[in-house]
């Protein structure tokens, strides 16, 4: 019998340790193994695949994903020239885009890698007494040059961060009418592509905990 209890006693002992264990840790960071040994200076950021319902969200946030790379110190392929090309070869949809093989685009952009993103939210939704803009995207970073993924993450952000409600009055009727104008006010100043903006500053910043690194044109580059 004394033996038995032993044998839970210290069972239960190592859930508990191994319980604090986990606990004690830090959290998981990014590996930057790959990103280092790769050293990318030019980067092509692909349109964005579009999941939400707003047919702007891919424009809306391909306009500002450049320069928040630019000022992270890596050269940047001009959207304009990006576009081009792809249309002059009859690719038109983020989708189609997002399928040409890393080797086929780096043959010919010559970009050392590729920033392959997808929209999960965009746009303003009115939801009886509020009114919400929210964007939320995901990326990852490529090399063309392998196909190996050096680099993921995702970011959101909404109205409340980046704009003032017009205040009309206070009480259920005052918030029920303050979410209906809010809502026009956010739709008709496209406040979609305000969030958007700090999306993008927040999806692709450099030199922060799981952040990209800080690109070759950066006088801080290397020190992450």
């Amino acid at each position: 019998m004394t033996f038995n209890i032993s044998r839970k006693l210290i069972a239960v002992l190592s859930i508990l340790l191994t319980m604090t264990a986990c606990a004690s840790r830090s959290p998981s960071q990014t590996d930057y193994t790959a990103f280092r040994n790769s050293k990318p200076r030019s980067i092509l950021v692909l349109p964005p695949v579009n999941d939400s319902k707003d047919v702007g969200a891919t424009y809306g946030m391909l306009s500002q994903m450049t320069m928040p790379l630019a000022e992270g110190g890596y050269y940047v392929v001009p959207v304009a020239e990006m576009e081009e090309t792809f249309r002059h070869n009859g690719l038109t949809t983020a989708n189609d885009i997002q399928d040409v093989s890393a080797a086929k685009l780096r043959s010919i952009f010559g970009a050392d890698a590729a920033l392959y993103t997808k929209i999960t939210a965009y746009g303003s939704s009115y939801q009886v007494v509020a009114s919400t803009t929210q964007v939320t995207a995901a990326a990852k970073l490529v090399d063309l040059r392998s196909g190996e993924t050096l680099w993921s993450g995702s970011a959101t952000a909404n109205g409340n961060e980046v704009g003032t409600n017009v205040s009309v009055g206070s009480g259920l009727i005052g918030a029920l009418a303050q979410a209906a104008v809010t809502h026009v006010v956010n739709v008709t100043s496209d406040k979609s592509w305000a969030v958007a903006g700090l999306t993008s500053q927040r999806l692709l910043a450099t030199g922060g905990s799981n952040g990209l690194l800080y690109g070759p044109r950066s006088p801080k580059y290397g020190t992450d």
